[in-house]
């Protein structure tokens, strides 16, 4: 019996006895860790070094260089770097051209020696947020609250069914690694990334976590799934002062509560639920049992913790830019090399290789691991661990068997009507009425002053006029309030005071004296609300939600449903006398999480 198959660029010929091709690991009636040991044994040194590199690419001409991110184009990356897995930046008009840009570069990959295919990774791209160092706008996908609007819900199966909607968006484009969930918790209030979390309650966090893994990856891992790499391994919530160490001055974790352990759980959960990668966070530990060097950098934490104690044998992938210094929109920043600042990069690249990692996320550099292995540093045995967890990925992926998606079908499945119906339904799940004294649900047809809503939307729910005088409500949308910081890379993380300048509280006062206000806070953070609670008719939270959605709230079209994620502090005083560890540490919080009023 002869069968034939076309497997990427290659025609393949079986019979029963003999495999006639050039490239026996495409065989599928070989067990997967056969076929890893064919290809390894096929690997030249040089090859495998492109395997441990994980950086950023953009949608365009595969000959151009990226400007933003001073990166290679993608032919270097492929052809001379020999890398094969990319982060993918930037949204794109439509899935289409997502999908035909992904093929393109898959077929830049085949006609490589081995033809190892290309992964592609995202930031979550499901929700408002636009951070290019952690999230990005949805653009042509179905568009959801942010993951604490997730938690809002406290529906397991609503995370589910999102994260089996985002999965059939990712593969139909191509994207395969999923750098969520971030199972992090938000116990320091101040903290930049909370709005990708599930929230400060340990358990509903691993509840939460542990269903969008699901969602993702199936309930069998396989060619449909997309691999989840969870984040940020050991939990990077306690943050000293709620600083972000994507940057120097928040480079310390801190734990003064005891609450190390806390934070663990639930990567535990993640990791029953069949997680499949891991990724270490930037923040060093400050005063534990664990050596001060930044986690990806740390052997007590990912081989001590996550390999040996929690038997961990998927792939570990660092956070972006351990090993050298870049520049980011015009500005220079330096590596995250916290607490090994004094290392050179090929230094640094030894010491995340000895503690146990399997890529490098955010390098280019496949010449500084040539280097290490050329002087003896690093052994070929030692690249083969890691290598045989990254191409089994890509195996068992089916990424072997068919790297190219449908381009006509990824414009029918990205952005499908019943998923974006689904988002919008969520998002309406997710908004939180904090307080009500009457003015909600408002009668439609009220004469309505908004600020931060389109007028255009707006008029659907009543007539819109130009000033509070001449309102009988005003809806008024707020972003939750951060500090401007020196450089724009910074400013997309919102970080330091929770507390709004005195010339907002001033203008909202101001429309709340001349007519019955609603207020809407984007609470990324917790912000200190207790002035606009004092003076509005209604305050209500989102973590992101379109202004049709929130009025239908509002309106009384759809039940409020939505329970916070988080306490809400009473003062900032609060926050700065709380432990960053350890969870509803604030005292006396103006709104305990799980509240939510109902309309």
């Amino acid at each position: 019996e002869i069968r034939l198959s076309l497997v990427g660029s290659e025609m393949c010929i079986r019979d029963s006895t003999d495999v006639i091709t050039a490239r026996p690991w495409l065989d599928t009636s070989l067990a997967i860790d056969e076929r890893v040991q064919l290809l390894l044994d096929e690997m030249t040194i040089v090859e495998k070094a492109g395997l441990f590199f994980h950086t950023m690419i953009a949608i365009g001409d595969l000959d151009e260089a990226n400007p933003i991110f001073g990166t290679p184009s993608a032919r270097e990356f492929v052809e001379v770097k020999n890398m094969t897995h990319f982060n993918l930046l930037g949204a794109a008009p439509t899935g289409r051209e997502i999908a035909a840009w992904q093929n393109e570069l898959q077929r830049l990959a085949a006609s490589t020696r081995l033809g190892i295919p290309v992964t592609l990774s995202t930031d979550p791209r499901h929700s408002f947020s636009e951070n290019p160092g952690a999230s990005i706008l949805a653009g042509p996908f179905s568009q959801w609250p942010e993951t604490l609007g997730l938690a809002a819900t406290r529906d397991p199966e609503l995370v589910e069914r999102f994260a089996d909607i985002a999965r059939q968006e990712y593969t139909a484009v191509g994207l395969r690694v999923a750098l969520h969930p971030q199972v992090d918790l938000a116990t320091e209030p101040r903290w930049a990334r909370q709005t990708a979390t599930f929230g400060e309650d340990p358990e509903l966090t691993g509840i939460l976590g542990a269903a969008y893994i699901r969602g993702f990856q199936g309930d069998t891992f396989g060619p449909g799934s997309v691999s989840t790499m969870t984040k940020h391994f050991p939990g990077g919530g306690p943050q000293l002062d709620g600083e972000d160490p994507h940057f120097p001055y928040g480079r310390e974790q801190v734990y003064p509560g005891g609450e190390f352990e806390l934070h663990l759980k639930p990567f535990e959960d993640a990791l029953a639920a069949g997680t499949r990668q891991m990724m270490p966070y930037y923040g060093m530990p400050v005063g534990t049992e664990y050596e001060e060097v930044g986690f990806g950098f740390n052997r007590s934490v990912i081989t001590g913790l996550l390999r040996e104690r929690f038997g961990f044998d998927g792939l570990v992938c660092t956070d972006w830019g351990l090993i050298n210094d870049a520049e980011i929109f015009g500005q220079p920043f330096p590596a995250r090399a916290w607490g090994v600042e004094d290392l050179t990069p090929r230094e640094r690249m030894l010491k995340v290789l000895d503690a146990g990692v399997d890529q490098f996320g955010g390098e280019d550099c496949p010449e500084l691991l040539l280097e290490l292995l050329a002087d003896g540093s690093v052994s070929e045995e030692r690249l083969d661990v890691s290598a045989r967890r990254i191409l089994r990925e890509k195996f068992e992926l089916g990424l072997f068997e068919d790297p190219f998606v449908d381009e006509d079908a990824a414009d029918e499945i990205v952005g499908r009507a019943e998923f974006r119906a689904a988002g919008e339904a969520a998002q309406r799940a997710s908004v939180t009425v904090l307080t009500n004294d009457g003015a909600l649900p408002f009668a439609t047809g009220l004469k309505l002053y908004v600020e931060g809503i389109d007028a255009e939307v707006a008029a659907a729910y009543g007539e819109v006029v130009a000033t509070p005088d001449e309102a009988d409500l005003a809806v008024i949308r707020l972003q939750a309030p951060f500090e401007q910081r020196d450089t724009t890379f910074e400013n997309f993380f919102h970080a330091g005071s929770l507390e709004f300048p005195d010339e907002v509280l001033d203008h909202v006062h101001a429309i709340a004296g001349a007519v019955p206000t609603v207020v809407d806070v984007l609470a990324d953070r917790p912000p200190i609300l207790q002035p606009i609670t004092d003076a509005a008719a209604a305050v209500t939270v989102n973590w992101g939600v379109s202004a049709a959605a929130l009025l239908d709230v509002l309106s009384g079209v759809a039940g409020a449903q939505g329970r916070l994620p988080f306490d809400l502090p009473r003062s900032m005083a609060a926050v700065v006398a709380s432990r960053p560890d350890v969870p509803f540490d604030t005292a006396d919080p103006l709104f305990r999480f799980g509240h939510g009023l109902t309309l």
